[in-house]
């Protein structure tokens, strides 16, 4: 019985990082969609290339950095490349605005289906899912995927 868990779990670690990736770039592209015209005010004098990427989601990453750092130097500067990636992706996707979707409107897709499979993957597993309890569970997920990474490349965290 513990075999086929294990078995399980190993084919399934690939999904569930891509559930948490999911997760974490549609929340990031949601807040990134809110209205910010305002704030770009602030900063006329940034660079063009750089407007893109100020926004809402921006913020939220420069405050969660602050939480990885606390857990661990190396793991946040893990979790800061993909927060980066993440940022390009979403400038990206706001300036192609693939099939004529708007960022706010892939964004909430992708999130609405990542809600599905964490759903039914709650239920296969037949727990309930922990952020319920605590919002801060929400910062653990890409933090989880890091160390997943960071153990099969062989860095200590």
């Amino acid at each position: 019985m513990s075999t086929v868990l294990v078995i399980r779990i190993r084919r399934t670690k690939p999904f569930i990082g891509f559930v948490f990736q999911s997760f974490f770039f549609s929340v990031l592209g949601l807040l990134g969609s809110i209205p910010h015209a305002f704030v770009l005010e602030w900063f006329n004098d940034v660079n063009e290339h750089v407007l893109p990427y100020l926004h809402f989601g921006a913020l939220v990453v420069v405050f969660a950095m602050f939480f990885y750092v606390r857990l661990s130097i190396v793991m946040s500067i893990g979790i800061l490349f993909y927060c980066l990636l993440c940022l390009f992706g979403i400038a990206f996707i706001e300036n192609l605005e693939p099939f004529g979707f708007s960022l706010f409107q892939v964004s909430f897709i992708l999130f609405i289906m990542a809600w599905i499979v964490q759903f039914i993957g709650h239920k296969i597993e037949g727990k309930k899912p922990s952020f319920f309890k605590d919002v801060q569970f929400l910062l653990i997920g890409p933090a989880w995927l890091m160390s997943m990474i960071f153990k099969k490349i062989g860095v200590k965290y």
